[in-house]
């Protein structure tokens, strides 16, 4: 599964020596001894690999096509394949970033978390990267400051834009970053440009110039290159403090749609290797080609050249012939057998992305031909944990089944709907699991803060009292008393706390 995608100009200073360089030091001076290849030494080779089947990292050049393209490989123990790409075509002047994240037969497929590719910060200190128009590609925010908000309220207006989106953070009430935006512009450095408001104050102008489309109050707006793409807006939901649910949702949109974006094939692993051994199987073919033609020739010569010696002329030269002749005959067997090595790596390579491409073509169709439409479509709201939106509607619709004419087209419906959902009731299980926990609360112990954690609430001291807040959204807050004065305290927080979550 690819889940990280991006292609960035470089600037004449990034030459294929400077490249190859940088993404040895990128793997040498990783912090994690784990994902270190050992005994790496580069001596100017192109086509090279380091490592062991677990652990790898190869580099192939097309000079054709003045391409170097590197794969890094790791096999986890637990079955997970990680791969990351650098594809630089120095033709072009541009290089794709890529990691993707597979797993064996055996591997359970878990959601792990990654961090996007420190090679990209290896480039931006080296200054290798390309401005994007008037913005350099960093890993810091920009900060927008008083002298600066006519240019962004033409970026919030659509009248300017980048070949990487936008992302603007705007302050909160109290003045304050909603996120933490250094490691916001750290996670998105580049696939966007981080832009923060530097003052709460700047409000009225900026909603002056923009027509009142600004993201305000702790919101963040993302900004795309794509004209018909329409802006993406995520609230601010916490009272105060940085919103960690804000910062994923902002994060996973950005990356999701740098990954979406169509590639070359050249600027893939797979299609630059598979070009690169198509132009060795071709030139193997024209070396062949030309073996076959010199030795016909020498046979010709050769027949002419015996018949005017006499026998024990013809005798000494046949000999040396003969044994020119094994020579060339062994070297033709040989290009043959590399022939049949590259074909058979091309044959493997084309099978693979024909196959990946019949996936989708074949995924594509059956979204085309079905008639199974969705039902609704989501909005900007997030699932707290997996599945959480479809859990809760399906909830409401089997609640609401008892309210139904018996038998009627409404009863059909919603039961079909019900049916034909993996209806788990999470929701459910997660209501009876508080009411158990909160039902004689007396206290906060430490094995009963782990359980109330466990169903996704982030326990804060306010005082005399506990915050408990759903999943660090601040508009799901129920405040509970760390010393209870009567028993009937844990029952109103329960009763608040389902109301409010479930």
């Amino acid at each position: 599964m690819l889940l990280f995608s991006t292609l960035l100009p470089i600037n004449q200073t990034l030459t294929p020596e400077a490249f190859i360089k940088l993404v040895i030091e990128w793997n040498q001076s990783s912090p994690h001894a784990e994902n270190v290849i050992p005994n790496v030494t580069w001596n100017g080779e192109r086509n090279v690999r380091y490592g062991n089947e677990k652990l790898w990292l190869d580099i192939e050049e097309d000079r054709s096509r003045n391409i170097v393209a590197v794969r890094y490989e790791k096999r986890e123990e637990s079955g997970v394949v990680w791969d990351t790409d650098y594809v630089a075509n120095f033709a072009e002047r541009k290089v794709a970033i890529r990691l993707d994240r597979s797993y064996t037969q055996d591997a359970p497929a878990e959601m792990q978390a990654y961090s996007t590719p420190h090679f990209i910060t290896l480039l931006i200190n080296g200054g290798f990267l390309q401005n994007d128009g008037d913005m350099g590609v960093q890993r810091e925010p920009h900060i927008c400051r008083e002298d600066e908000i006519g240019k962004l309220a033409k970026i919030i207006k659509g009248e300017r834009r980048y070949a990487l989106p936008v992302v603007y953070v705007s302050r909160t009430a109290r003045n304050e970053e909603p996120v933490d935006v250094p490691y916001l512009a750290s996670r998105l450095k580049g696939v966007a440009h981080v832009i923060a408001q530097e003052d709460h104050a700047h409000n009225t102008t900026l909603r002056t110039l923009c027509d009142d489309r600004n993201d305000f109050n702790g919101a963040i707006g993302v900004y795309y290159p794509n004209p018909s793409a329409p802006p993406k807006k995520f609230l601010y939901h916490c009272e105060e403090g940085h919103d960690e649910v804000l910062m994923e949702r902002v994060c996973r949109c950005v990356i999701q749609f740098s990954s979406s974006k169509m590639l070359d094939t050249l600027y893939t692993w797979q299609g630059a290797t598979n070009a690169i051994l198509r132009d060795r199987l071709q030139a193997q073919r024209e070396e062949r080609i030309a073996a076959e033609q010199a030795r016909k020739k020498a046979e010709e010569e050769t027949n002419r050249l015996l018949d005017s010696l006499d026998e024990k002329e013809q005798q000494i030269k046949k000999k040396a012939l003969d044994e020119a002749m094994y020579e060339a005959n062994t070297l033709i067997e040989s290009t043959d057998e590399e022939m049949k090595d590259l074909q058979r790596r091309v044959d493997e390579l084309t099978r693979a992305n024909e196959a990946l491409l019949f996936e989708n073509q074949g995924l594509k169709a059956k979204l085309d031909m079905s008639d199974a439409m969705p039902v609704i479509h989501m909005g900007d709201e997030y699932d707290a944990y997996q599945g959480e939106i479809k859990d809760i509607i399906l909830t409401i619709l089997e609640e609401a089944i008892a309210n139904l004419y018996p038998n009627s087209r409404r009863m059909h419906i919603v039961q079909d709907v019900i049916q034909s959902n993996d209806f788990k009731h999470q929701t459910d299980k997660n209501a009876e699991e508080a009411k158990r926990l909160l039902k004689s609360y007396s206290g906060m112990p430490v094995k009963l803060r782990q359980d109330i954690e466990r169903l996704g609430f982030e326990i804060s001291d306010d005082g005399k009292h506990y915050k408990l807040r759903y999943h660090g959204d601040g508009r799901y807050t129920v405040t509970i008393a760390k010393t209870p004065s009567d028993g009937r305290s844990g029952k109103n927080t329960l009763q608040d706390l389902i109301h409010l979550v479930f």
